[in-house]
């Protein structure tokens, strides 16, 4: 899905239904709405607050409608499917968020920077098909420095430190910063 023009489209359905939809969106989406990748995406993010039942019911309607018209688009577009990083975020990170999307009843925020490249970087180690976005993402030899600590402790399995040293070392080696 192209984002901007998903949520364009889904603003005026939602705001057709009387419904509003305020979130902090992290992941393929809130990159491609900041202007970091071009690429589409399959799904839309919701990192806060938790999707409404009735949110819920319009996106899953919003998908139907999509797909009646020719569109790709899967009931679980709009999904809370990495809310549990709210629990592992360094504190305050609900104070550094940056404007994404607003519509007529949509309000998106994103992380700042460096949570959202914590996130990405999270992602990479623990799936390894996220690397395109972490290398869009261009983080610094200092700032993969800085996430590095707060990386290799997001997992309990004995190898999971190496494994990210390794993660790391092979983006920053990507990135043109040597190692």
């Amino acid at each position: 899905m192209n984002p901007r023009d998903t949520l364009e489209a889904f603003d005026r359905f939602l705001a057709a239904r009387g419904l509003r939809l305020d979130a902090v969106v992290i992941g393929g989406a809130a990159l491609n709405l900041l202007g970091v990748i071009e690429r589409a995406t399959k799904d839309c993010d919701v990192l806060y607050p938790r999707i409404t039942a009735e949110q819920a019911s319009a996106a899953r309607s919003f998908a139907v409608e999509v797909r009646a018209r020719g569109g790709s688009l899967e009931d679980d577009w709009l999904n809370n499917g990495p809310e549990s990083l709210t629990t592992l975020l360094p504190p305050g990170w609900e104070h550094r968020l940056q404007p994404l999307f607003a519509g007529a009843v949509i309000e998106l925020r994103s992380l700042g920077h460096d949570d959202l490249l914590r996130t990405k970087l999270f992602a990479l180690c623990d799936r390894g098909f996220d690397l395109a976005d972490c290398v869009a993402l261009a983080p610094t030899a200092g700032e993969l420095h800085a996430i590095l600590s707060w990386l290799e402790e997001q997992d309990a399995h004995p190898g999971w430190p190496e494994h990210v040293r390794a993660t790391i070392a092979d983006l920053g080696r990507r990135l043109g910063h040597g190692v």
